[in-house]
């Protein structure tokens, strides 16, 4: 994009992408680092940040479904590429022959990618996902013998190759929680299992960015990282970003849309939930929960204008909120900076976060279609 938008853009920096790979690896290295680009890469957008992912020597990419990862090779994007999330019927053909990763949970799934190697006329990559205590995707360790024994009958006779086992943490950002080694232990247990019936993966991998962070005994063959990639600390118990390591990629900023002088006891916004207390002047910040900004953060989101943290006023409208001046003055066109780094004493994704009682990873990954990505650092 030649020319910056002026209502509300998104700032990518992808240097900074590159360097939370860097430090994501330093974290654990002497396992290959996955870089999850779901979700159009949490919000920053998968193309480009997959590939600054690769470039600071990420060797893997997962994505949730498989039109994510049919998407990165689509663009001519190479090297393995994991996608997890099957329902019957989907793709299996085309990722078969756009040879991606496959994760398989159940003797359904295998079913339906041993047909569609068969009509690919090539072999499948497969890999295993355990349920070792999440209770959401994966094999229950009941169903683990089946899946296992299908499993190598198909590479048997040449229809899937088994390249990895994995599984995925209920509660790696909680720290000690005891959910943590139970899972560990059940994970190595089924992959001991596997193993021993002749599966031969090249990786084994159950780290998520929390464990990559904090559990190095997880971190086998492969971590998966996620937020921690874009710079956005996985959860507050872990740390801020800065104190990680990480440097938050996204920068949300808005244009001014209008400044004006209200009376004492004017209404903002529907339902006047906020009333002026006396004379005062309001901004118009032309963002709204059309855009992501989300209307839980109602009278409490944070915005830098004019050099100051100001609160939204009222409520967080489709296409706008407002903003409280009190005596001071900005004009219409001058920055306002929603959420970034925090280096220059703007607000965060996590404080947006607390505002609207969720967790960053919502705050990022919500920032809608209609809010242009800026990339910045090449």
């Amino acid at each position: 994009m030649n020319e910056t938008p002026t209502r509300v853009y998104a700032e990518i920096d992808l240097d900074a992408v590159r360097a939370n790979v860097r430090a994501l690896r330093a974290r654990a290295p002497r396992a290959e680092l996955m870089a999850v680009v779901k979700a159009d890469a949490y919000g920053h957008g998968a193309i480009r940040c997959a590939r600054a992912a690769q470039e600071a020597g990420a060797t893997w990419l997962g994505t949730a479904t498989p039109e994510e990862a049919l998407a990165l090779r689509a663009a001519g994007i190479t090297g393995p590429v994991l996608c997890w999330l099957w329902t019957p019927g989907g793709p299996w053909q085309a990722a078969v022959e756009a040879d991606l990763d496959i994760s398989v949970s159940g003797s359904w799934a295998l079913d339906e990618v041993r047909k569609a190697a068969l009509a690919a006329g090539r072999t499948a990559r497969v890999q295993l996902k355990a349920d070792t205590g999440l209770g959401r995707g994966g094999c229950q360790p009941a169903d683990w013998t089946e899946l296992v024994g299908a499993a190598v009958a198909a590479e048997a006779e040449g229809t899937v190759k088994i390249t990895g086992v994995w599984s995925h943490f209920a509660c790696a950002d909680e720290p000690g929680h005891p959910s943590i080694a139970l899972q560990l232990a059940a994970f190595r247990d089924m992959l001991a299992y596997a193993e021993k019936e002749g599966v031969e993966p090249e990786v084994r991998h159950i780290a998520n960015s929390p464990a990559t962070l904090t559990l190095p005994e997880s971190h086998f063959d492969l971590v998966r990282c996620g937020l921690a990639v874009y710079g956005v600390s996985p959860a507050p118990e872990l740390g801020t970003a800065r104190e990680l390591g990480l440097r938050p990629a996204m920068t949300l900023k808005a244009s001014v849309a209008l400044v004006k002088t209200v009376p004492a006891g004017h209404g903002v916004s529907y339902g006047h939930h906020y009333v002026t207390e006396a004379e005062t002047n309001l901004a118009l910040i032309p963002a709204g929960y059309a855009d992501g900004i989300p209307r839980h953060a109602s009278g409490s989101g944070p915005v830098s204008v004019g050099g100051k943290i100001r609160r939204v006023a009222g409520r967080v409208a489709m296409d706008q909120f407002v903003v409280d001046l009190g005596a001071d003055l900005v004009r219409a066109g001058d920055e306002a900076v929603l959420f970034g780094p925090g280096e220059h004493g703007e607000p965060t994704a996590e404080d947006w976060a607390q505002a609207a009682h969720t967790i960053a990873y919502e705050i990022v990954t919500r920032i809608g279609v209609r809010v242009p990505r800026v990339y910045l650092g090449g």
